[in-house]
């Protein structure tokens, strides 16, 4: 069958959209016995709040692990080595990288594949729609940057100027979602366009400023990774698995490259097609031909175990229905319960172990790393977000969107200082220190709490005020 592009729903968050189209199945209990089972579970799994709740949750119990006695048994734990490639193409890696490095390539795809999708059908389709969203990120960007580096101005610690940059776009759309319909969806849609412009300029920023010296010979083994990819993506080649197959072949060459090895995820993203190989407009025609066929096969007296042509032909309708979903959207619905419920938790776990046992908490409070990420997080952010959103509104070049306050706008610049994942992402590979580690994710900890509080406390006090008037 031709090829032709699917149309999927409106709604950017993955989760939500894969829920959304497990339950718009309508089947009889007869036909699919597990529904009711299934449709709970993708309750839970599509739930924001529940996956940001579990992130939180797994960086509490590392806290309260580096400050007991199983602190040594964890770290020798997280420092065994393992194998992770097959053949030539095999690296030696401890589990910290491997969570590091390999798992968090996978959380990198994801965001890969938002991106694309936002791209392709989403709100970044439309540059008028999403310029004032993607420029007050820039602001948010901005801003924490440059209040970091002037409280270390001058310093070694310098390096640490992107730490305080990014937003986390589960952890806190997740808070968001705690306030339900006080926030309006409009609102939400300006939140997730210019957290998705965030990741872009933090894994811009990952590649540009926090990958080593390159090794030459293995960025030709990637760019021919990725030579090879654009051939497949260009053949039109919807099978999942030779996609996946050369991805890792890409992730071992750029783990040794020296370039930051999650990219890897990103770039294998934008080569998974969006489109299906099958004609949508002749899908229903075929399937009830194959409907009717399938009717005349059954035999009601036998065991399905003997009704061979029938069991034969349920099979070619299932490998078509199968090719309906284009591939991008085939790898979302796979990795993302693995991705908020496996692999965010376990890099949370790993690497929230912050140990103060013997630490003099007045130093970090008084550390120019601390302040910098702290005040970076907790005031840059809305600085930037807020004061290039007025900007921008003031100047005519563009204006709120419909049912979006001032006041939300407020509380989408506080809430961008949650900056969880990335954030602690960046400050491994900004300091040798173990001790500036300490001090940046004490202070990506901290600001974290503090930017999603003080969103919630915004609103709240926001509306009994308003309630009041």
């Amino acid at each position: 069958m031709s090829n032709t592009e699917h149309n999927p729903e409106s709604t950017s968050n993955a989760a939500h959209r894969s829920a959304a189209r497990r339950q718009s199945i309508i089947a009889e209990p007869a036909v699919v016995n597990r529904l009711s089972t299934m449709s709970a579970i993708d309750k839970i799994t599509s739930n924001g709040t529940i996956a940001a709740a579990v992130m939180v949750l797994s960086a509490v119990l590392a806290v309260a692990v580096a400050n007991s006695d199983a602190y040594h048994i964890v770290h020798q734990i997280l420092e065994a080595q393992l194998s992770v490639g097959a053949g030539p193409f095999s690296v030696g890696i401890s589990v910290e990288a491997f969570v590091n490095d390999f798992l968090m390539a996978v959380f990198f795809m994801l965001v890969g594949i938002e991106l694309k999708y936002e791209v392709t059908v989403g709100q970044l389709r439309y540059p008028r729609q999403a310029a004032l969203p993607m420029l007050a990120a820039v602001g948010g960007v901005a801003a924490p940057a440059v209040i970091y580096t002037l409280l270390n101005l001058g310093q070694s610690t310098m390096t640490g100027w992107a730490i305080p940059i990014a937003t986390d776009i589960a952890f806190a759309l997740g808070v968001m979602s705690l306030l339900g319909d006080r926030i309006p969806a409009e609102t939400k849609v300006f939140f997730q366009t210019l957290a998705i412009a965030d990741d872009i300029l933090a894994i811009l920023v990952l590649a540009l400023f926090y990958g080593q010296s390159p090794r030459i010979s293995w960025c030709a083994g990637a760019l021919g990774f990725i030579i090879l990819l654009g051939l497949l993506s260009h053949s039109k080649v919807y099978t999942v698995k030779p996609y996946m197959a050369l991805g890792l072949g890409l992730w071992v060459c750029m783990y040794n490259s020296g370039i930051h090895a999650t990219l890897a995820g990103v770039i294998l993203a934008f080569f998974l097609p969006a489109r299906s190989d099958v004609r949508l407009t002749r899908l229903r025609d075929w399937l009830g031909r194959r409907a009717r066929e399938l009717d005349d096969k059954f035999d009601e007296s036998s065991h399905v175990l003997g009704q061979h042509d029938f069991t034969h032909a349920a099979l070619s309708v299932e490998r078509v229905m199968h090719h309906v979903t284009p591939p991008l959207e085939r790898v979302e619905n796979n990795i993302s319960v693995l991705v908020n419920f496996v692999i965010l938790p376990l890099f949370a776990f790993t690497n929230a172990q912050v140990r103060l046992v013997g630490v003099d908490l007045g130093s970090i409070l008084t550390d120019c790393v601390a302040q910098g990420v702290f005040l970076g997080a907790v005031l840059g952010k809305p600085l930037g977000i807020i004061s290039v959103t007025y900007l921008l509104v003031k100047i005519g070049f563009a204006s709120l969107p419909d049912h979006v306050s001032w006041s939300q706008i407020i509380a989408v610049g506080i809430m961008g200082g949650m900056g969880f994942t990335m954030s602690i992402l960046i400050s491994g590979l900004a300091f040798a220190d173990p001790a500036e580690v300490l001090a940046a994710k004490c202070a990506i900890l901290a600001g974290s709490v503090v930017a999603g509080g003080a969103g919630l406390i915004f609103v709240s006090v926001h509306d009994k005020i308003k309630a009041r008037r």
